[in-house]
């Protein structure tokens, strides 16, 4: 959809501010206007901010889809796993946290009413004699307010994220890692002019991964591109994530550069899922730092460190998954830096880095920037495989 922004009109800004005025963003005086003026774009940015989105004061598909789903507030509906399209919105993810909080396992807070959270609201039914028919309705509402925090002294959701990572165990040999270069196709995401060149997203960071690709793969590591092999293709974000599940990735990295209007903005950040509440993914949050801390120390760039954000890329995927927008392309120091393949491979070896360490037990970890990626490699004698 085109992106609905400051200055237009029409049923659909209407509906917007509708939306904005029932969440208490926006206040209600004199006649209700269908123009997308000041006090609009704020409530949108407070909204975006407030949900973990990119705030740029604009509703685009994104933010129109976390805008419907806010509508529903815990307890104004009835909650079912519906087939096939399962139900969505602000109360389920308000449900999802409520039971993480009391030790329940509904994967992550992604907001759609799938089979896991299903399975959780009837062991939670069964635990307080109600009927285990894993729909949310007004008996079982009355039960999650009678009953406290269940679990104490710790994140439960991040217990079981670390002990499934413990087991995985600490090699690479054999594990799934799905690498996204952003944009593709017709969209080559940021365009900068440079003398007689043309730099551009797309092809920088499709570049990177192939390379991610190629150093992953010297470990033992299936790799999958999300726009290989012609890196023309491109898919909605949506599908790249769906594409990770399919292939039970155990890694989601998708890359990105960044651009600013100010020239001066540079330097690399790294996201992962969470929400404004605090419930995070615990593995993705912690790869987000390792890859954060690797890239600084091995590239000098800006450190403008990791955020939680709510991203359908971030929020879908159901493995540790991280995007890295790789320093500012509209930054003149980073642009010389980002088109220097030496430095890309710098970037590539900080990543492989990282991953790695992701599955180091704490007594094994190394220090930022020590471990010599050359060293990894997948080495198969006499039917034993070892790292």
């Amino acid at each position: 959809m085109r992106p609905i922004r400051p200055g237009d009109r029409g049923p659909a800004v209407t509906e917007i501010r509708t939306i904005l005025t029932g969440l208490e963003l926006l206040a209600v005086a004199g006649p209700q206007t269908d123009e997308f003026d000041l006090d609009t774009e704020r409530a949108v940015r407070a909204f975006q901010q407030s949900r973990g989105l990119s705030v740029d004061g604009r509703v685009g598909a994104e933010t129109w889809r976390a805008l419907d789903a806010a509508r529903w507030r815990l307890g104004a509906r009835t909650l079912y796993h519906a087939v096939p399209e399962p139900l969505t919105g602000e109360d389920v993810r308000s449900l999802q946290e409520r039971l993480l909080e009391m030790g329940y396992d509904v994967g992550r807070a992604d907001a759609i009413y799938g089979v896991r959270t299903s399975r959780a609201v009837a062991q939670f039914q069964r635990e307080v004699g109600l009927t285990p028919d894993g729909s949310c309705g007004p008996h079982t509402m009355n039960a999650l307010r009678r009953i406290g925090r269940k679990v104490v002294g710790g994140r439960p959701q991040w217990l079981r994220e670390s002990d499934a990572i413990r087991q995985s165990g600490p090699a690479l040999v054999g594990k799934t890692v799905v690498i996204d270069p952003g944009h593709g196709g017709t969209d080559p995401g940021m365009v900068v002019p440079d003398g007689s060149l043309r730099w551009t997203e797309a092809d920088l960071v499709h570049d990177l991964a192939s390379r991610l690709e190629g150093r992953l793969a010297a470990t033992g590591v299936r790799v999958q591109l999300t726009r290989g092999p012609s890196p023309d293709s491109c898919l909605p974000d949506t599908d790249r994530a769906l594409l990770a599940n399919s292939l039970g990735a155990d890694v989601f990295i998708s890359l990105h550069l960044d651009g600013h209007a100010n020239p001066d903005a540079e330097g690399v950040a790294t996201y992962h899922y969470g929400t404004d509440n605090g419930v995070t993914s615990a593995t993705g949050e912690r790869l987000a730092g390792l890859v954060q801390r690797e890239i600084v120390a091995r590239t000098g760039l800006r450190d403008c460190r990791t955020h939680a954000k709510t991203w359908e890329l971030l929020r879908l995927t159901r493995m540790p998954a991280v995007r890295v927008e790789v320093g500012y392309l509209t930054s003149p120091t980073d642009r010389a830096h980002l088109v220097d393949p030496r430095f890309r491979d710098r970037v590539v070896e900080a990543i492989v880095a990282a991953v790695q360490r992701m599955y180091y037990p704490i007594e094994r970890d190394v220090p930022t920037g020590s471990l010599d990626v050359s060293e990894l490699r997948a080495v198969v004698a006499a039917g034993t495989v070892v790292d």
